[in-house]
């Protein structure tokens, strides 16, 4: 999928094509876009060896960082992911058929309505530990080209972006 043509070529061809276009976001999106589509693509295939999907590990990573003894609730799951409450109620029924996690009642919250809390099993962590390691060292070598300095400057940059763009978009859609 390595494109033939650079960014600032297809920016260059939009000005020449259509002088005046707003293409001073090309080289930086058009690269984004590319890096999104080899990462999602490298990660997949790293998922797979590792017998997992990337939701699954999505949740089971979730539920290994909250530390011990590894247990969120429903709400909280969906609130530190992009997805819906009926979309994590999914991932969670799955791996709970799984046997990767188990679903518990908990206190009841400020509505009254007893909240569900989901806990790794053991056969859980033992596949998050695994394929965090596997995911997480390949995309270490994915990024090895950079130095530490241009890893920190870069993070640092994307961060932000993420950060402006997520404000912008929300002013967008309220």
């Amino acid at each position: 999928m390595v494109a033939e043509v650079t960014a600032a070529e297809i920016a260059e061809a939009w000005q020449r094509e259509r002088p005046g276009t707003p293409t001073g976001s090309i080289e930086i999106v058009t690269p984004i876009w590319w890096l999104a589509k080899l990462f999602t693509d490298d990660r997949a295939r790293a998922l797979r060896a590792a017998g997992i999907d990337a939701a699954t590990l999505d949740l089971l990573s979730m539920l290994r960082r909250a530390g011990a003894p590894y247990t969120l609730s429903t709400r909280e799951l969906a609130r530190r992911t992009m997805v819906t409450a009926g979309a994590i109620s999914q991932r969670v029924a799955r791996a709970e058929r799984q046997q990767l996690v188990e679903r518990a009642p908990g206190e009841p919250g400020e509505s009254g309505h007893r909240a569900v809390l989901v806990s790794l099993t053991a056969a859980g962590h033992v596949l998050v530990e695994q394929s965090v390691d596997v995911v997480l060292g390949r995309e270490a070598l994915l990024v090895d080209g950079l130095s530490e300095q241009e890893r920190v400057v870069l993070a640092g940059l994307l961060d932000r972006l993420v950060t402006d763009v997520r404000r912008r978009v929300a002013g967008a859609e309220g």
